[in-house]
């Protein structure tokens, strides 16, 4: 199995030094990340510059590393371009969640889209970051064991994957959908210049079942996505509506 490893925290992340030591397990690995922290830069891709790749500062133990000056997205394309019949793409693992209505600007998610934008298997993976680093080597088990269940199918399919800080088990989630209070907190700089923070609380708790639950409780969460945003029951409504044409 051919395994490209992208995030969007950057080539220097220890969350992609861990997760390639394991995915190094299941097949041949390379790493294809961005020369800068790209966190929540969604879908972007670069059209307006061309891209370029160097070796990874970066070592990586029996693995080729290289680092690009684009998005996470960018890094997908050039790497399954570079390297080809990639069999996965893994982005991750992520200094902090990607749950709920994180997913729509989640540069990490973005990758996984991109490699099943190409008719790859994309799985991103994450998990919360506090004042110190994710305990990686106490999440080791659980990445294998989250590889180990996605990796033995060959369809085509798209993977958020979350880690708790100290996980129990492993839950099939959905995405939770919860409105947000969307706050702006106003700062002042050194220099006495105004910033702002851009915030976002839950205005509801998480439902049972999906992946801010499953977390909460101690769960890896795995949630099933799809390309299609199509809302069915609305377009269905809409059809049945619409007036016939004679």
């Amino acid at each position: 199995m051919r395994i490209l490893i992208t995030n969007d925290d950057g080539i220097y992340s220890p969350g992609i030094a861990a997760l390639a030591r394991i995915a190094s397990r299941f097949g041949e690995v390379r790493v294809v990340a961005p020369d800068v922290e790209q966190s929540s830069m969604g879908h972007a891709v670069t059209h307006s510059r061309p891209l370029s790749y160097k070796s990874s500062p970066i070592k990586f133990e029996g693995i080729d590393a290289y680092r690009v000056n684009g998005t996470p997205a960018d890094c997908v394309a050039l790497g399954t371009h570079l390297w080809g019949q990639t069999d996965v793409v893994l982005s991750g693992i992520n200094m902090g969640p990607n749950l709920g209505n994180s997913m729509w600007h989640s540069g990490t998610l973005a990758a996984a889209k991109q490699a099943v934008l190409l008719g790859i298997k994309g799985i991103a993976l994450s998990t919360p970051v506090g004042k110190t680093e994710p305990d990686f080597e106490a999440l080791e088990p659980y990445v294998e064991k989250t590889l180990e269940l996605l990796l033995k199918d060959t369809e085509l399919a798209l993977y958020n994957v979350n880690f708790p800080p100290n996980p129990t088990d492993i839950k099939w989630t959905r995405q939770s959908v919860r409105l947000y209070d969307g706050t702006i907190v106003p700062g002042m700089d050194p220099l006495g210049r105004k910033h702002y923070w851009f915030t976002v609380t839950p205005l509801e708790p998480a439902e049972e079942g999906t992946d801010r639950w499953a977390v909460d409780q101690g769960y890896v969460s795995i949630t099933p996505l799809r390309l299609d945003l199509t809302d069915e029951n609305v377009l269905r409504k809409a059809l049945e509506e619409q007036p016939t044409t004679v």
